[in-house]
């Protein structure tokens, strides 16, 4: 049997969290939250995550680029979703050279959904080859 794939959820509105986490587990998917960059930095340092799922303004001083490229210092490969209801020109270049797929909030659930099960096909398929 298969083992769940590990969603992380970073943000900082406690409800928004749980929706996600219900919605994944749900969907048969692991998952854990944070609220802020050092909560999500200490779960990434001390557990297997497949996938981060991480909002891009999470309190003062703290940003999800910030988690994103600290996940990427971890395990290169990590599949990583930027949420943000900002969309800059600055912050598209951002997303292209980490390799991170933005989402518009708010998102649709199933768009939400089927993104992650993209993410996590492509992460699968680069390391079986």
């Amino acid at each position: 049997m298969e083992k769940k794939k590990h969603i992380l959820i970073v943000d900082d509105e406690p409800t928004l969290l749980m929706s996600y986490r219900l919605i994944f587990e749900m969907q048969g998917y692991k998952s854990s939250s944070a609220l802020n960059a050092v909560e999500a930095k200490i779960l990434l340092a001390s557990n297997e995550i497949d996938l981060l799922l991480c909002d891009l303004t999470l309190g003062p001083g703290q940003t999800g680029t910030e988690v994103i490229e600290y996940a990427r210092s971890l395990s290169p490969e990590m599949p990583c979703a930027l949420a943000t209801g900002y969309n800059t020109q600055e912050l598209e270049e951002w997303a292209q050279q980490y390799g991170t797929t933005l989402l518009q909030k708010p998102i649709p659930i199933h768009r939400l959904l089927q993104t992650i099960a993209q993410l996590l096909t492509t992460s699968r398929r680069r390391k079986t080859a």
